[in-house]
């Protein structure tokens, strides 16, 4: 942050370490005349890589994979500075990045390969091309893993891409955009940009950026959407959501009770496919409570630099407080607090983790994501009540539901209106998965595939050697013109 030209007195990104609440270092907003550089570098180097085949770019994404992979431990500390997360679960989280890479650098030339359509009109096929400069809108959560699910695909596909991270992980956000410079990529294929609102909105409205992707809040990417709708800009919200972990009356409760607290405390219970409501047959009410009473009653809080500790504290004071108000107004709403853990001595931004029952549908909290280390549980009298209240919901990004038998699991879980349901299983993310939402928890994919077709131009070719006189349209037409 040397160069004069970021330097304003707006000091809106600033990293606080939640477990110390040390103020580590504040950063200064980008400059009009930084944002204008670099949207201009961006549209350059469009420019150039509108014709250059999709070999060219794989080497730096390999580049980029071994280094997430040589770097695992420095790329992680800097997360747990700068969210709070568990040391253990930051590597995982850059190793994760190194397969996302590597996974594009494998498959992308593949995904991008013309495909032939059989037409009377001539030789015809659909040729996927670069579609421009993105924006891209990330949160503070997994910061490596959500700006890598959209910065490898679409530098393969050759979208330049700028971006605004979260105001809590400025020195995550630097830092991946560190290492994809050293792995090689051109000046300009992916810039951070320290964004107020407004730059936000002047950005995506720019007529060189002809896509946004944004994972975060439901207000967040409502405000950047309707900037996008206003402009034409393709995009792609992740939004997240209350995602269902639903115990069939046929469930193998050993299964479900080693998997459950896993499901709702990984990343201190602050991701967006995590398990928010239990929504469990009344023959496995009362195990699953137990369970969850125990493991919830078992965790370490402490250093999320050391091994044994168990549960981070939350990214922010903020979060903190929001979570609190939000159990707050279940309690006031006539939920009950089947289980609170005991207050911690330590100033760091823990949430003593809670489980809550007896939430109704005319509670405030119905249907609300607590996003944190608090699960709600339902009790229901049989699997389809189960279904219907895991659907009683405007979001559906994932879910989990156990069950007796696999097929019988994916018979409910296709029931679901969700983007994503693991069966008898722990929800995963890789790079081969394709992730993404219905209803409130946003369109649009990334990962797999389809997460490489999102940004791209996919343009029709039609040839043959000398045009068809009477034919128009794949109509024959009755006369010349």
């Amino acid at each position: 942050m040397n160069d004069p030209v970021r330097r304003t007195t707006i000091m809106a990104y600033q990293t606080t370490n939640p477990y110390t609440n040390e103020v580590v270092k504040t950063y200064a907003d980008a400059t009009p005349e930084y944002v204008e550089e670099s949207l201009a570098k961006a549209q350059a180097l469009y420019k150039k890589w509108r014709n250059d085949p999709v070999a060219t770019r794989i080497p730096v994404l390999r580049k980029l994979a071994q280094l997430f992979r040589d770097e695992t431990d420095s790329l992680a500390k800097v997360l747990t500075i700068d969210m709070g997360k568990l040391f253990v679960e930051a590597q995982g989280e850059v190793l994760l990045c190194a397969q996302i890479a590597e996974y594009y650098a494998d498959h992308a030339e593949e995904f991008l390969q013309p495909r032939t359509i059989n037409t009377i009109a001539g030789d015809a096929q659909i040729e996927d091309h670069p579609l421009g400069v993105l924006m891209a809108v990330e949160p503070w959560n997994f910061p490596y893993y959500q700006m890598m699910r959209i910065f490898a695909p679409n530098f393969a596909v050759g979208d330049p891409i700028v971006f605004k991270h979260a105001a809590i992980t400025p020195a995550s956000a630097l830092a991946f955009e560190d290492a994809v410079r050293r792995a090689g990529a051109p000046d300009g294929a992916l810039t951070n940009l320290f964004l107020s609102y407004d730059q936000v909105s002047q950005v995506v409205a720019d007529k060189r950026v002809q896509g946004v992707a944004l994972t975060g809040s439901e207000r967040g990417g409502v405000a950047v959407a309707e900037v996008a709708g206003k402009y034409l800009k393709k995009n792609t919200m992740e939004l997240g959501g209350t995602d269902a972990f639903i115990v069939a009356h046929d469930a193998n409760m050993a299964d479900v009770t080693a998997i459950a607290p896993r499901a709702r405390l990984y990343n201190a219970g602050q991701v967006c496919t995590s398990s928010k409501r239990f929504i469990v047959t009344e023959n496995n009410y009362d195990e699953l409570l137990a369970a969850l009473k125990d493991a919830f009653s078992s965790v370490k809080m402490g250093d999320p630099m050391d091994p044994a500790t168990t549960l981070a504290p939350m990214n922010s004071k903020k979060a903190k407080e929001h979570l609190q108000a939000q159990v707050d107004m279940a309690l006031d709403g006539g939920a009950t607090a089947y289980y609170v853990h005991e207050p911690i001595d330590d100033e760091g931004q823990f949430f003593m983790p809670t489980i809550l029952t007896d939430i109704t549908k005319d509670n405030p909290a119905y249907g609300k994501e607590m996003f944190g280390p608090v699960a709600q549980v339902y009790k229901v009298k049989d699997d389809a009540e189960a279904v219907a209240l895991a659907n009683d919901s405007d979001y559906g990004l994932g879910g989990i539901v156990f069950a007796g038998s696999a097929e019988y699991g994916a018979e409910l879980a296709s029931q679901v209106e969700t983007g994503m349901v693991f069966v008898n299983t722990f929800f995963s993310s890789l790079p081969e998965l394709e992730f993404g939402g219905v209803k409130k928890s946003g369109f649009g994919r990334e990962l797999g595939q389809t997460g490489i077709s999102s940004f791209v131009n996919q343009e029709l070719v039609v040839k043959r050697e000398r045009p068809n006189e009477n034919e128009f349209g794949g109509l024959v037409l009755p006369h010349k013109f």
